[in-house]
C-alpha cells in the first residue's frame, strides 16, 4: 500500500457512495432548471433533420456521446458517434448536408471541435451543443446551445467528470425520450433494431417462423374413421395429436395424447368412430400472431400444442409448446 493510502472502514466506503450519489442527484436536479425552449428546439431540429444525427465530443463527454448516439439508432432516430480527433484527418466526411451535428463539451472550449466549426458551418449544418453554460466558444457558435448548469463534480477532488458526465447522459436520454413520443415510435419498431436480443425474438418472431406446416405430414384423420387409425397417424405424425376433419377438410376437432388416456380409462372400443372420442373446438391461432402470445395462450389452457388455421377452418399447421421453447420465445 503506498504511504499516501489510507484504509477506509466500510462504514466510510458507504458513506463516500451515497455523498457521491447524491452530488449526483444535485446534478440532475440542477439539469430539470436547464429545460427550457432550447430543448424544444433541438427536438425539432432533430425531427426535421432528413440525414442523421451525428453526436461528438473528447475524452469522457465523447464515451457519453457514444451511449447518446447508440440510444438514438435504437429509438428510431438514425445516428452514429463521430470522433472529434479522427474527423480533423478525413473523418469529417462522415457528415453530410441534411445532418445535425450534436457536439458535447462540458467547458465548451474543446480545441478538437473548435477546428471543426468553420467546416461545420460551410457544410450548413445545424449544431446543436452541450456544455455546462453559454459562455465557452461552442455554446456561441451553436445554433442551439442546451446547458447542464454549474454542479460540482462527485470526485472529491472535483475534476474528474461524473455528475457533468451523468447529467449528459441524462440530457441525452430525455432527447431520446422526447423523440420517441414524437415519433409514435412502438416496441415493434424498437424489435426491429434488437432483433437478436430477447425482446426481438419475443416482439418479432410469429407463429408463421415455427409452425410445422408441410401438409402431407400433419396428422390428420376424418371424423368417421375409427379409433385404430388415429393411433397409427398419431404414432407416425410424433406431434402427439391428430386433427379431425369433416368431408369438406375443415377442422372439427383434435384428438391428443391426453384424449387417447382418458378413451382408455373407459375402455372404449378402437373401432368406435373419431367423432365420439375427439376434443370439439380445438383452441387455435392464425400464422401471423406472435409466438408470445401463442406461448401464453398453451400456458392459460394447460395444452402443449396449437392448431393453426386459416379464416375457413382449414389447417395450415401446427405449433407445440417444444417449437416455442426451443427458440427461446418466453
Amino acid at each position: 500500500m503506498k504511504q499516501s493510502e489510507q484504509t477506509l472502514s466500510h462504514e466510510q466506503f458507504i458513506r463516500t457512495a451515497i455523498d457521491a450519489i447524491n452530488t449526483e442527484k444535485a446534478a440532475l436536479t440542477l439539469l430539470t432548471e436547464q429545460i427550457d425552449a432550447r430543448f424544444a428546439a433541438a427536438c425539432d431540429a432533430i425531427l426535421a433533420c432528413a440525414g442523421r444525427v451525428v453526436v461528438t465530443g473528447m475524452g469522457k463527454s465523447g464515451l457519453v456521446g457514444r451511449k447518446i448516439a447508440a440510444t438514438f439508432a435504437s429509438t428510431g432516430t438514425p445516428s452514429f458517434f463521430m470522433h472529434p480527433g479522427e474527423a480533423g484527418h478525413g473523418d469529417l466526411g462522415m457528415l453530410v448536408p441534411g445532418d445535425v451535428l450534436l457536439a458535447i463539451s462540458n467547458s465548451g472550449e474543446s480545441d478538437e471541435i473548435k477546428m471543426l466549426l468553420p467546416v461545420i458551418k460551410r457544410l450548413g449544418i445545424p449544431l446543436i451543443s452541450i456544455s455546462r453554460d453559454q459562455r465557452g466558444m461552442l455554446p456561441t457558435a451553436a445554433d442551439i446551445a442546451l446547458t447542464l448548469g454549474h454542479s460540482e463534480e462527485a470526485c472529491p477532488l472535483k475534476l474528474a467528470p461524473t455528475s457533468s458526465t451523468t447529467a449528459t447522459l441524462a440530457l441525452g436520454d430525455a432527447l431520446a425520450v422526447a423523440l420517441v413520443h414524437a415519433r409514435n415510435f412502438t416496441s415493434e419498431d424498437f424489435a426491429l433494431s434488437h432483433p437478436a436480443g430477447a425482446l426481438g425474438r419475443q416482439l418479432l418472431t410469429r407463429v408463421e417462423d415455427l409452425m410445422h406446416s408441410r401438409q402431407e405430414q400433419l396428422p390428420r384423420v376424418r371424423e368417421d374413421a375409427p379409433l385404430h387409425d388415429a393411433l397409427f397417424v398419431m404414432s407416425n405424425g410424433r406431434l402427439g395429436m391428430t386433427v379431425v376433419e369433416d368431408d369438406s377438410d375443415r377442422v372439427v376437432g383434435i384428438f391428443t395424447d391426453g384424449d387417447l388416456r382418458r378413451v382408455l380409462e373407459k375402455g372404449i372400443d378402437l373401432k368406435t368412430p373419431m367423432r365420439d372420442v375427439m376434443s370439439r373446438q380445438p383452441r387455435h391461432v392464425n400464422k401471423t400472431m406472435r409466438a408470445s402470445d401463442a406461448l401464453s395462450l398453451m400456458n392459460a389452457n394447460s395444452i402443449s400444442q396449437l392448431l393453426v388455421m386459416d379464416d375457413d377452418g382449414h389447417l395450415q399447421a401446427v405449433i407445440t409448446l417444444h417449437d416455442l421453447l426451443q427458440a427461446g420465445v418466453k
